[in-house]
């Protein structure tokens, strides 16, 4: 009985958080401008059915073929939204000096999908693909792609894959099955992204439950190709929706030739509380306390970079899309992330920046206590981890011992 009241509350927190009363077919195209906007031009591989409602585009339910799709959107302009924030129409047509709109729609083939791709990589010849979660509709993954690129200012060509998901609380084990239904397509997308000259180097990212769907397909190609493609050099797990067990195995799988992983973790996350308690009660990825055993050992052994955001409170009632909505985490994403570059480079690492903070506050208030108030992002990676270790060894005296750094005591 008590399981059953916890788990209606949670659906029933996030039937509100989706709730927004936004219109239908906001894939529409407007030729409305507004002074100030931006653009961001998105590439879209999905495995959707093709909708018939217009707007739509592509419905959750399962297509035969990959299609591939340009989509363009308007931002407004950042005096009117908040950095982290889908401003969704409040009705057909939107306003696009405070609301995001659709600007054109254009179906692509394979030559046209390599000519966007040509036309839009950067000089850094880096390819950004994000995998959308659980519970996310066609519109739902286009606008908050933008976002993220827009807010992100990520110097990459921005490609979105996104798998057939209902759009709906109730379609867990729906979605679980599409994003098996979909191994196979982002498998091939990455393979043909990482084999085109013109890109120089690939990174993923990925949230919820199209983490699973990312490792699975990295884990495909290992197994048929020898390892994963050399291209395809960082991996960003968003509050992953995986198997702490199962995640171990495909690391295993993938191989010593992989990707750098970073994983964005935090405890108070409610989408993933559900998942744990209908998925065998077995630890999810994202959710788990990176300095606690056996996790802080595996993750150091694995060399994979772990960012806690339990500290970080943002407006989303689940805690669980705080990569895209926090400012800090949206700007270290463009910063340092999605530019292939480790948060603990030892020039001007985040991580040793979150050091320096630490130190600062032991010198002026004898304390550390400060730090979770203006460093709530906690970095653990075994590199971060023996530096802090060493200046503490080295300071730890003249401080009175009081330091506590950011990834632990």
């Amino acid at each position: 009985m008590r399981l059953s009241r916890w788990f209606g509350a949670v659906l029933v927190v996030a039937l509100l958080a989706g709730c927004a009363g936004r219109p239908e077919g906001v894939l529409i195209p407007t030729t409305e401008r507004a002074a100030g906007t931006s653009r961001v031009d998105v590439l879209v591989a999905t495995t959707r059915r093709p909708s018939e409602e217009p707007g739509i585009l592509f419905s959750g339910e399962r297509g035969k073929e990959p299609q591939v799709t340009e989509i363009a959107v308007s931002i407004p302009p950042d005096s009117k939204r908040e950095v982290g924030q889908v401003q969704w129409p409040k009705k057909l047509p939107p306003n696009p000096e405070k609301e995001f709109a659709t600007v054109s729609v254009t179906p692509l083939e394979t030559a046209g999908a390599t000519a966007w791709l040509k036309r839009t990589l950067p000089k850094s010849r880096r390819v950004l693909v994000f995998v959308h979660g659980f519970n996310n509709r066609y519109e739902d993954a286009v606008y908050r792609f933008a976002q993220i690129v827009h807010d992100s200012k990520a110097d990459a060509a921005p490609v979105l894959f996104t798998w057939p998901s209902r759009g709906s609380v109730f379609a867990y084990n729906y979605d679980k099955e599409s994003t098996n239904y979909s191994r196979d397509a982002l498998e091939a997308l990455l393979r043909r992204l990482a084999r085109e000259p013109a890109v120089g180097e690939v990174t993923i990212m990925a949230h919820s439950m199209g983490s699973w769907l990312t490792v699975e397909a990295l884990r495909q190609m290992a197994i048929r190709d020898g390892r994963v493609a050399p291209k395809i050099q960082n991996v960003i797990l968003a509050s992953p929706d995986l198997d702490v067990d199962v995640f171990s195995r495909q690391l295993a799988e993938i191989g010593p030739k992989r990707p750098s992983f970073t994983l964005f973790v935090s405890r108070d996350d409610r989408a993933l509380s559900l998942s744990r308690r209908i998925s065998g009660n077995v630890d999810r990825l994202g959710q788990v306390d990176p300095m606690a055993e056996p996790y802080r050992t595996e993750f150091e052994k694995a060399g994979i970079v772990v960012l806690d955001l339990t500290a970080l409170k943002g407006n989303d009632q689940l805690n669980h899309g705080k990569f895209a909505e926090s400012p800090e985490v949206v700007r270290l994403l463009g910063n340092r992330l999605i530019a292939g570059q480790t948060v603990t480079d030892s020039d001007v690492g985040f991580g040793e920046r979150l050091g320096a903070v630490a130190f600062g506050a032991a010198q002026s208030v004898g304390s550390a206590a400060s730090v979770a108030v203006s460093t709530p992002i906690a970095v653990f990676d075994p590199t971060t981890r023996r530096n802090y270790r060493d200046q503490v060894d080295r300071f730890g005296n003249s401080f009175g011992g009081t330091v506590v750094t950011a990834v632990g005591q």
